[in-house]
C-alpha cells in the first residue's frame, strides 16, 4: 500500500512579516509625530539672559495729597449768609470763603464789652481811692514822727536844765517817756501800714483777675464774631464745600477743607508680598505725566487691604507743572540691590511671580531650542528677576505657540 504523505507549509513568516510592517508603521507615526518643527530665527523673539548687579524696585501706583490740610468749622452756631468760594479755587490764608450770621452772638459781645469797660473804670476808681488811703496813712506817720521830734527836742532841753540844777528830775523822765511813747507809736503804725498795703495789694489783685476774666469772655466773643468771616488759613485750593447758602448751622459744623496745592505728598498702593521689603527713608522715583519727583518713604501703614498696603511718600524735589492734589503718579520703590542676579528685559508673554515653560537656545547650541520650565521673580523697571531655569548668555524665546506644545525641541533656522 502506497502512503503519501501530505507536506505542511509553515506560516510562521508571514505573521513575523506583518508584526514588522506593524512596527515600521508605528515607528513611523511616532517619528513623525516626534519630529522638531523648524521656525526662521526673525519669526520668533530671542531675549538673552543678563547676569550682574540689578537694583530691584517695586512699583505701585496711587495719587498726590495735599501734605497740609484744613478743616473748616463754625466756631459759633449762625446761618449761612454769603459764599464767596466755591470748591476747585486758589486761595491765600486770608481769603474769606464764607460768611455767618449770628445777631446773638453780636448782641452778646457788645454787652461782654461794655461790662469790661465799666469795670475798668471801675478799677481805676478803686485805685485812686486805694492811693488816698495810702496818703492819709503817710499823713498820720508823718505827725507821729513830727511828735516824736518834739518830744525828742524837749527831753535835750530838760536834760540840759537838769545838768544846770534848773529843771527837776521829774520834768526829765516825763520828757523820757514821751519819747518813748512816740517811738512804739511810729514802730506800731508803720506796721499797721505795711499790713495796709498786703491787703491793699491783695483787694487790688482780685479786682484785677476778675477784669481779667472778662477781657478772655470779650476776646473770645470777639473772635467768634471774627470767625462768623470764614478763612482758608493757608495757601492751597478749596477742595470741598459742605453747606449752601440760608442754612442754619449749629457750633462745630463742618463748612469744607482746604489742602494745600504746593506742599503734597504721594500715597502709593503697594503690593502685599513687597511691602515688607520696603524701609523708611527708601528712594522713591514718581512719575507724572509731564515730568519725574524724588521722594522717600515716609509711612507705611500696617493694615493690608486688597492685597495692597498704603505707603505714604515725602517728595523732596522740584514739582512738574501738572503736580496738583489727586495727580495719578507710578512710584518705582528701591527695595534692595542683588549681585549677580539672572534677569532678562520684559516682553508680552512674560508676567513677573509665574511659572512658565518657553523653549531656550543654550549658549553652546544656538540651532535647538529645549522646552525648560522657568520661575520668574520680581519686575524692576523693565527686567524680570530669574529665579530657576535659564543660565547667563543663554537665549529665551519669549512666546509659546500652540503648536509647539507637544514638542521638546524645535529647530531655529539662522538667516543671512
Amino acid at each position: 500500500m502506497d502512503i503519501q504523505l501530505t507536506k505542511k507549509t509553515s506560516r510562521t513568516p508571514w505573521y513575523l512579516s506583518a508584526v514588522v510592517a506593524l512596527l515600521v508603521l508605528v515607528a513611523v507615526y511616532f517619528t513623525q509625530s516626534e519630529s522638531s518643527p523648524t521656525v526662521a530665527s526673525q519669526d520668533v523673539t530671542l531675549l538673552t539672559v543678563e547676569q550682574g548687579e540689578l537694583e530691584l524696585f517695586s512699583q505701585a501706583f496711587g495719587e498726590l495729597f495735599s501734605a497740609e490740610e484744613r478743616m473748616l468749622t463754625s466756631q459759633a452756631s449762625g446761618k449761612v449768609s454769603a459764599i464767596y468760594v466755591r470748591p476747585g479755587a486758589l486761595v491765600e490764608p486770608d481769603t474769606v470763603i464764607l460768611s455767618l450770621a449770628n445777631p446773638e452772638l453780636t448782641q452778646a459781645y457788645h454787652g461782654a464789652l461794655g461790662d469790661y469797660k465799666s469795670s475798668e473804670a471801675e478799677l481805676g476808681s478803686f485805685e485812686l481811692e486805694q492811693q488816698n488811703a495810702r496818703l492819709d496813712y503817710q499823713g498820720r506817720i508823718a505827725d507821729i514822727e513830727a511828735a516824736l521830734e518834739r518830744a525828742k527836742l524837749e527831753l535835750s532841753v530838760n536834760t540840759q536844765l537838769t545838768e544846770r540844777g534848773v529843771s527837776a528830775k521829774l520834768e526829765l523822765q516825763r520828757a523820757k517817756l514821751s519819747v518813748k511813747q512816740e517811738a512804739k507809736r511810729l514802730d506800731f503804725e508803720k506796721q499797721k501800714y505795711q499790713h495796709f498795703l498786703k491787703v491793699q495789694a491783695f483787694q487790688l489783685k482780685q479786682r484785677q483777675i476778675a477784669l481779667e476774666q472778662q477781657q478772655q469772655e470779650v476776646a473770645l466773643l470777639q473772635k467768634q464774631l471774627d470767625d462768623m468771616s470764614v478763612k482758608a488759613g493757608i495757601h492751597g485750593t478749596l477742595q470741598s464745600l459742605e453747606v449752601e447758602l440760608g442754612q442754619s448751622l449749629p457750633q462745630g459744623a463742618e463748612l469744607g477743607r482746604v489742602g494745600s496745592d504746593k506742599k503734597l505728598l504721594a500715597r502709593l498702593r503697594v503690593p502685599q508680598h513687597q511691602a515688607d521689603q520696603i524701609t523708611l527713608g527708601a528712594p522713591v522715583e514718581l512719575s507724572t505725566r509731564k515730568g519725574h519727583i524724588a521722594g522717600q518713604i515716609s509711612r507705611i501703614e500696617s493694615l493690608v487691604t486688597n492685597g495692597v498696603v498704603l505707603a505714604e511718600v515725602a517728595l523732596t524735589s522740584e514739582l512738574p507743572t501738572d503736580a496738583r492734589p489727586l495727580a495719578p503718579v507710578t512710584g518705582q520703590i528701591y527695595l534692595q540691590t542683588v549681585t549677580d542676579a539672572l534677569y532678562v528685559e520684559q516682553t508680552a508673554g512674560l508676567r513677573p511671580l509665574s511659572q512658565l515653560e518657553r523653549f531656550v537656545l543654550p549658549d553652546s547650541n544656538p540651532s535647538t531650542a529645549t522646552k525648560r520650565q522657568i520661575q520668574l521673580g520680581d519686575l524692576s523697571k523693565g527686567k524680570i528677576l530669574i529665579q530657576s531655569g535659564l543660565q547667563a548668555n543663554e537665549q529665551l524665546i519669549s512666546q509659546m505657540h500652540d503648536a509647539w506644545a507637544p514638542h521638546s525641541t524645535i529647530n531655529i533656522e539662522q538667516q543671512g
